[in-house]
């Protein structure tokens, strides 16, 4: 892992970017979440790998057996989002679409921290795990109702007895048509692609600033390890991001 202290200098190059675009749109990784202690499946230690990946994050799997993924909910997943908060890269990014220079938020990540920060324009291509609906009405339900329903039964039902799921994307499953048509025209439209604490890995959504940078929008990645655009990148930082993006943007970070 490559890991910069941040700098003055790294503050001022992000912040000279900014201020020269017009239109930006920020992408967003697992690394934003990470700073708000939300960890990735790959994380290492403690409860988080009793869990297997390949389990609770496949359809198949969960139609084979939802109450594994549940069991992994309970236990792991939503103490850690009943204790996450966002932190000065959400902040900073809803102060930039505030001042009317970000047009869209597009995100990786399911937790939904970019809309408890205040972002406004959020397009979410794996979905929200503070999202639920049932796999035979499609009834949504939110986190609170799901989190009583656990103290009653391993795999919560609906009303209509169909087994609830999270409305995010497993594996073997397509990414949101609508969310993926309006990032691409995100990407095409604006002047500066801003990736934030992604590997840039994860395909297909990991195109997105490939297709912003053959539009000939400026290019700037935030990510602690290197990813496979940097060559085309017209800046990187492999720097945490929440402290430089509240130091660039200039906005307080929630203590």
């Amino acid at each position: 892992m490559i890991f910069n202290l941040l700098t003055e200098q790294d503050i001022l190059a992000l912040r000279r970017v900014i201020d020269a675009s017009r239109r930006i749109m920020a992408f967003t990784g697992a690394g934003v979440s990470e700073e708000s202690g939300i960890p990735t499946y790959r994380g290492h230690g403690g409860t988080w790998t009793k869990y297997d990946p390949e389990k609770y994050a496949s359809i198949d799997y969960f139609r084979r057996d939802p109450s594994y993924f549940w069991r992994f909910f309970r236990e792991v997943r939503m103490d850690i989002m009943s204790k996450a908060q966002p932190n000065g890269a959400h902040l900073a990014l809803v102060e930039l679409e505030r001042r009317g220079r970000l047009s869209a938020v597009v995100t990786q990540n399911i937790d939904g921290l970019h809309q408890r920060a205040g972002s406004q324009q959020v397009y979410e291509l794996h979905g929200n795990t503070t999202r639920f609906y049932c796999t035979r009405c499609r009834e949504y339900y939110d986190l609170d109702t799901i989190r009583a329903a656990l103290q009653k039964e391993d795999v919560p039902h609906c009303g209509c007895s169909g087994v609830l799921r999270p409305d995010v994307v497993l594996f073997g499953e397509f990414l949101p048509e609508f969310a993926m048509e309006r990032a691409i025209a995100e990407a095409q439209a604006c002047d500066l692609c801003l990736v934030i604490g992604s590997s840039l890995v994860v395909y297909p959504a990991a195109n997105i600033p490939l297709y912003a940078k053959q539009a000939g929008a400026q290019l700037a990645i935030i990510n602690i390890d290197p990813t496979p655009l940097d060559d085309y990148a017209d800046l990187v930082l492999n720097t945490p991001a929440a402290e430089l993006l509240a130091k660039a943007v200039e906005v307080q970070e929630n203590k």
